[in-house]
């Protein structure tokens, strides 16, 4: 960002009026005007931005999210901020009417020598927009898009607005930032000086070498993650634009910028010149070929003569074997014309137009034709006339001339016969598609019957003829689908009907390219009762909580908890992953649950600069890879454990000797057990119906080809644990004189907070959900430890119990007549009394299981080894080699598959 001296000079340099330096200076010290939000298909999040050091918003993932990282990596770009204050636009709508609208832009960028608005959109989105409103979007002379009313307000300051589509959008570029952000968000990157040496020598004395081949020369010497950081630093040259890193054997290596530029102006044959021109030479009359510069055809061909017509209707003949000699010597070669391919268009659409049975109709004229033509007998039990084979060898000649290809002239024309559709009357098929929009797809979900009644009585009334009840139904039944489920049960019913929109362009692959580039955390209620371990009372469904590797489909981290979804389920999922994988995903892809919505959870993913994708809601193919892991977990682990709820499906068929509540055998701390034991030693070593072989060797595989990425090791340590803990709204609290901090209605102390200096001063604090008596305060450039007032009484209760507490202790004292206040001694007295010990017994019950959970998941060492690299391992002790892929016979274990995810 730039300093406030760096900005005045730049409105200096670029003489800036008095206005135009206000609107930027409101745009630079604004928060963004509004939240982006994930609609029906769209994929918004917040992208870390380390040249704003702040979380930039996107409302797509597909355009604004490729626009934020041009941004981020373009130098010319100075700054840039998302969504910024809302503006007026003056435009005239389809009627004439004046019309004014408020308007928040995307982005703001301020450039090197210029500033202004920038708007993303889809070509399909604006299409729609113009055809809605001409005169806000349309296309200038150059085809490029443009917004005339938003260029009108940008330019009484002297800036520009753009209209950024997803068509310019370089996807090879895209692809490539995302894999080397890991190695471009060093801030000092340090090199092995051998490795350094090694790489450069390669490249220096073979400019263009390939990186697939820059890797095998300088195996030993320099690692992938070496030469990767030495092209993210610059050390070593390689067009982003052109090749994606993943595919090493496309991308080509240079010393610098100015060697590639060289070696592109070098003017190469390229080896599709002569694609065009026939391999062969048919020596068949119609056939033409080029001689001495001129075009020929073959008039006949004779035994001793060949006889050639050439322009202007000129005439020759040469003998057989002086033909030969000159195309041996090349004198004579073949021309692509029409009728040396299919892809003429009238053709072409021939081809395109015909089917399976087309196909199999002309593959048996086709035979009998060339029996005639090269004057073999007919099979014997040919039953097709004379007259009908003369007609079909007629049309094989006919299209053999207008096309080249006789073939086409065999393909049967079936399709341009009359119609063979309904009989009725014009009006009475209208009245049937005005019925069946208006009265049968509605959300009153009438039935076919009774919609066709009245539509027989307004034809009778009318004077046309009723259709019959049959063919109503038909006529449903040929619009059944999406369209009519969504008008009739609303778009979440119709979501399992709704069609695949599939990209047809080439864009980021939607698991990544490599592992922890895509991270998907969802939750689950498991299909299982879970008991007290004191009691054996069920304490309910415990809830699954995942973060699975989108590219390798591994496991990365499981929490379990009774508690619902919430940020601490959240919090201790990404502690898991640290702890056994020494890292955190690049990208978190989340739903759209208001555990993901709070402000503590995307500080946390800020501070380790990672991405958050928030995936439209109801739409669960945005999340398949959790989606279908659910189903596996269940059908593979849960559905086989005593007390499993498979049951419950048919609720009024349980009795009290089947019902799971009674059957619950496992507590949760021995279900974590087998959880783990499920999702790094079975899960993890099992092929994957989708990649072909286990997550396991698959993650290993993408480790050792797209590098380690030590950087992006996390240690698990104080300072990570103190991250992931939660915080107040305001992230500080006021330390009051002789009472401390307050949290959530108590009070927290520590000696450190009586310095005259810190008191009535805002501090950052943090605390711990699990046991309300501790909190934690940063004073004086450290973290100390501080206690409740009523640390004898809260020791060990978790935040949820807190806030069972505080609302049963406020329905107790609700009065009309007065305002009742929570304060700690209120809460402590409450939590000793036996009001309190009935209504949070199950409550604290489940905490004593969750407990369970959390000492086994913080008694595992932090995942590190000596070198400091993330080692892949659980609680569990498990071995990173490869996995057999195919087990003994008669030991196949199978797989059931949820979809192919």
């Amino acid at each position: 960002m730039l300093e406030r001296d760096e900005f005045l000079h730049w409105c200096q340099k670029l003489n800036l009026s008095e206005e135009a330096r206000n609107v930027i200076e409101q745009i630079r010290s604004s928060d963004p005007a509004r939240r982006v939000q994930s609609g029906g298909r769209n994929v918004s999040g917040t992208y870390p931005s380390k040249k704003m050091n702040v979380t930039i918003q996107f409302e797509s993932h597909r355009v604004e999210l490729a626009r934020v990282y041009e941004m981020e990596y373009d130098a010319d770009v100075m700054e840039y901020y998302d969504q910024p204050p809302t503006f007026k636009l003056e435009y005239s709508g389809m009627n004439g009417r004046r019309l004014v609208v408020f308007h928040t832009p995307d982005y703001f960028a301020i450039r090197q020598n210029t500033a202004g608005w920038e708007e993303c959109k889809t070509e399909e989105q604006l299409e729609k927009l113009a055809e809605k409103n001409p005169n806000r979007y349309c296309r200038g002379e150059d085809g490029e898009w443009r917004c005339p009313p938003g260029e009108a307000y940008a330019e009484q300051f002297n800036f520009y607005y753009r209209v950024r589509t997803s068509k310019t959008t370089n996807w090879v570029f895209q692809r490539n930032i995302q894999f080397l952000e890991d190695y471009l968000r060093t801030d000092l990157p340090t090199f092995d000086k051998v490795a350094r040496d090694s790489a450069l020598a390669a490249v220096t004395a073979e400019p263009n070498i390939k990186l697939e081949e820059l890797f095998l020369k300088t195996d030993g010497a320099s690692s992938r993650d070496d030469i990767y950081m030495l092209i993210a630093a610059g050390e070593l040259y390689v067009d982003l634009s052109a090749a994606p890193l993943v595919e090493p054997h496309q991308v080509h290596v240079f010393p610098n910028k100015e060697t590639a530029t060289a070696y592109a102006h070098i003017v190469e044959v390229s080896p599709n010149a002569m694609a065009n021109v026939p391999r062969f030479i048919d020596l068949a009359v119609g056939s033409t070929m080029e001689w001495n510069n001129r075009a020929w055809k073959i008039a006949n061909v004779g035994d001793k003569m060949v006889s050639l017509l050439g322009e202007n209707n000129a005439f020759t003949e040469l003998p057989l074997p002086a033909f030969e000699l000159l195309v041996k010597e090349g004198r004579i070669i073949g021309v692509a014309t029409r009728a040396a391919s299919c892809s003429n268009g009238e053709a072409a659409k021939i081809l395109a137009e015909a089917n399976e049975d087309d196909f199999r109709i002309a593959n048996d004229r086709a035979d009998l034709v060339c029996r005639r033509l090269r004057g073999e007998p007919l099979p014997e039990d040919n039953n097709v006339s004379d007259r009908t084979l003369r007609y079909w060898v007629a049309q094989y000649r006919a299209t053999e001339t207008k096309y080249g290809n006789g073939y086409l002239g065999l393909l049967p024309h079936t399709r341009r016969r009359g119609p063979r559709g309904s009989k009725l009357p014009e009006a009475t098929l209208q009245l049937i598609s005005e019925f069946i929009d208006n009265d049968y797809e509605t959300h009153k979900q009438k039935r076919k019957y009774e919609v066709w009644i009245v539509l027989k009585n307004i034809c009778d009334k009318r004077g046309v003829i009723a259709p019959s009840y049959k063919t109503f139904a038909r006529a449903v039944r040929r619009r059944a689908g999406y369209r009519q489920t969504l008008k009739r049960k609303g778009h979440r019913a119709a979501y399992n009907e709704e069609p695949f929109y599939w990209l047809l362009e080439q864009t980021t692959p939607r698991h990544g390219d490599r592992p922890f580039e895509i991270g998907h955390i969802d939750h689950t209620e498991l299909d299982v009762e879970s008991p007290s371990s004191r009691t054996g009372r069920s304490l309910g469904r415990p809830w699954l909580t995942l973060l699975t590797d989108a590219y390798s489909r591994r496991i990365l981290a499981i929490y379990v908890t009774f508690d619902p979804p919430s940020y601490r389920s959240c919090m201790m999922v990404l502690r898991q992953c640290v702890r056994l994988q020494g890292r955190l995903p690049q990208i978190v892809v989340v739903d759209g649950g208001p555990e993901f919505k709070s402000t503590y959870f995307d500080t946390l993913l800020a501070r380790y600069e990672c991405i958050k994708k928030t995936r439209p809601p109801a739409k669960a193919r945005f999340g398949s890879v959790c989606e279908r892991l659910f189903g596996t977990t269940n059908t593979q682990l849960i559905h086989n454990l005593r007390g499993n709820t498979q049951i419950m499906r048919n609720v009024r068929q349980v009795t009290k000797s089947v019902n799971p509540k009674g059957k619950a055998t496992w507590p949760l701390g021995n279900l974590y057990d087998r959880l783990c034991e499920y999702a790094y030693q079975v899960y993890d070593t099992i092929a994957h119906p989708a990649l072909g072989e286990a997550p396991r060797n698959a993650f290993v595989a993408g480790v050792a080809r797209t590098g380690r990425r030590p950087q992006r090791f996390i240690p698990y340590d104080d300072d990570f644990l103190m991250w992931t803990r939660p915080t107040t709204p305001k992230g500080t609290a006021k330390v009051l004189a002789g009472r401390g901090i307050k949290i959530h209605h108590l009070f927290y102390w520590s000696d450190a907070l009586r310095d005259p200096e810190i008191e009535n001063t805002q501090v950052s604090v943090r605390y711990d959900p699990f046991d309300v008596s501790i909190a934690y305060a940063f004073v004086s450039k450290r973290w100390v430890t501080c206690y409740s007032e009523y640390y004898s009484v809260f020791h060990g209760r978790s935040e949820k119990e807190l806030m069972i507490a505080t609302k049963e202790l406020r329905a107790l004292k609700n009065s009309h007549s007065q305002q009742f206040t929570v304060t700690a001694k209120k809460l402590a007295d409450f939590l000793e009394s036996v009001e309190a010990e009935e209504v949070m017994l199950m409550q604290r019950l489940r905490d004593v299981e969750g407990r369970k959970v959390l000492e086994k998941i913080n008694s595992g060492a932090p995942a590190a080894n000596a070198e400091g690299l993330p080692v892949v391992r659980s609680t569990y002790e498990i071995n990173d080699t490869e996995t057999e892929e195919s087990s003994p016979e008669g030991e196949t274990e199978l797989l059931e598959v949820y979809e192919e995810f």
